[in-house]
């Protein structure tokens, strides 16, 4: 589906496919979601092929589609590329057994196959609360024979398998490789794109499922993150990670590629460093929906993050790290790479007041007369001196007062005394921000 809100089933549909048909019309070429859709592939490492769709149409331009294709890295075979390009007309069938043929020779190529005399593994690819079946789930075989009968494990989750249906609701005794079957006799409702297996008996899989449950319950107290830069060089270290997977993201085209041959420079042969999507413009849900599915770190040059990005990253654990020079960006993946980066800092605002009157205290100075607007004011905070939108001041909070005692804290909808250390130039007006700073990573 070509639809941005299809992020999620874009990601899954490529993790859990042998070879993708990239279908672009030949009417529109190009379009946003075709490059999300390639950065899909190109994350799960899949050889891809274009289906170049309705040649009928009058507006078809097959070779302005192909230059844009070449422009992404998708060079097609008849200009010197590795990508096949097939024109297709689905309405009237026009090409449909040459995109075939591309299919079968890709296969042969990618020498796909897979042992089904083994316990069988696979994918969820849906997975519903059938009002008279219970819970049912659509999966990919993906190794072995999956057998009516059969004890399986998915995340959490475990069951017999009591029955299995074929796309036409034929019930199947079992299911081979590359077969997608819907099963019943799970104990819950499991989530699209998780792994299921068969192990040994009932016992094994209710055991292991209340084990992961539990892991699961604690993983969910501890703050989550998908990959960031602070972990890279431990996680290498244990094996745990071999490739670095990012998004670029930048304000100007010609940002783009110095920064990405710079990065690649730094892989070597115990970790890769792998551009999974590069673009100009802000960073969006669209960038984080793109790292959660590929484990990616975000990094972002003279863009902004959208709020919702921002909101979204946080909840998902993703890590994003934005630059205005390029020195600093490739320097600290370099430095995490060896192990060598510095912990990093996060700005965590804590309230903000506004400049209400300004006191000349003999002896002190100038203090500031203060209404809190906004969260709280605290004695160990740090300040920023706001003043028609501009930064006049970046320090620590002298004194805090009430009347005349001093005190820790100031809540919203109160006034107050500050000093602030160095710092004595308060004009009526002034926005004060206070803040800490937290380690992150």
């Amino acid at each position: 589906p070509g639809h941005e809100a299809f992020t999620a089933m874009r990601a899954r549909g490529a993790q859990v496919t042998d070879i993708v048909v990239l279908v672009v019309a030949a009417d529109d070429g190009v379009m946003p979601q075709t490059l999300e859709a390639i950065d899909h592939a190109r994350a799960a490492q899949v050889p891809i092929i274009v289906a170049l769709n309705k040649i009928d149409k009058p507006t078809a331009n097959i070779e302005r589609t192909k230059k844009q294709l070449s422009e992404i890295g998708l060079t097609p075979d008849d200009w010197g590329g590795d990508t096949i390009c097939v024109p297709v007309s689905a309405k009237t069938q026009v090409g449909i057994e040459d995109l075939l043929d591309a299919i079968l020779l890709v296969a042969e190529d990618a020498d796909l196959k897979a042992n089904p005399n083994r316990p069988a593994a696979g994918t969820v690819i849906e997975a519903q609360l059938d009002r008279t079946r219970g819970p049912t789930a659509t999966v990919l075989v993906q190794a072995g024979t999956l057998r009516e009968g059969d004890d399986i494990l998915i995340d959490d989750i475990y069951g017999r398998v009591r029955a299995m249906f074929d796309e036409n609701g034929e019930r199947l005794p079992e299911a081979t490789p590359s077969t997608p079957v819907a099963i019943l006799g799970l104990s819950g409702v499991p989530e699209a794109g998780d792994i299921f297996e068969v192990v040994e008996d009932e016992k094994t899989a209710k055991t292991l499922a209340a084990q992961r449950a539990e892991e699961k319950r604690l993983a969910a107290l501890r703050p989550t993150r998908v990959l960031s830069l602070d972990d890279v060089y431990a996680q290498m270290q244990a094996g745990q990670v071999k490739e670095l997977n990012l998004i670029l993201k930048a304000d100007i085209q010609g940002a783009l590629e110095p920064i990405r041959s710079s990065l690649e420079r730094l892989g070597d042969e115990n970790l890769r460093v792998n551009i999974i999507r590069q673009d100009t413009g802000g960073i969006t849900e669209s960038d984080i929906m793109l790292a959660v599915a590929s484990k990616a770190i975000v990094i972002g040059f003279n863009v902004r993050q959208d709020p919702a990005a921002r909101r979204m990253a946080q909840a998902e654990g993703v890590d994003v790290r934005r630059y205005d020079v390029i020195y600093h960006l490739v320097e600290d993946v370099e430095k995490a790479l060896k192990g060598l980066l510095e912990p990093r800092y996060e700005k965590v605002v804590l309230g903000q007041a506004e400049v209400r009157a300004v006191f000349d205290i003999p002896r002190r100075g100038k203090v500031a007369g203060l209404y809190v607007q906004e969260g709280k004011v605290t004695r160990d905070a740090l300040a920023r001196v706001l003043r028609d939108g501009q930064e006049v001041y970046d320090g620590r909070v002298a004194s805090l007062k009430r009347y005349t005692e001093d005190v820790k804290e100031v809540a919203a909808g109160f006034e107050c005394g500050l000093g602030l250390e160095n710092f004595q130039d308060f004009q009526e007006g002034d926005i004060i921000e206070f803040y800490k700073q937290e380690r992150v990573g």
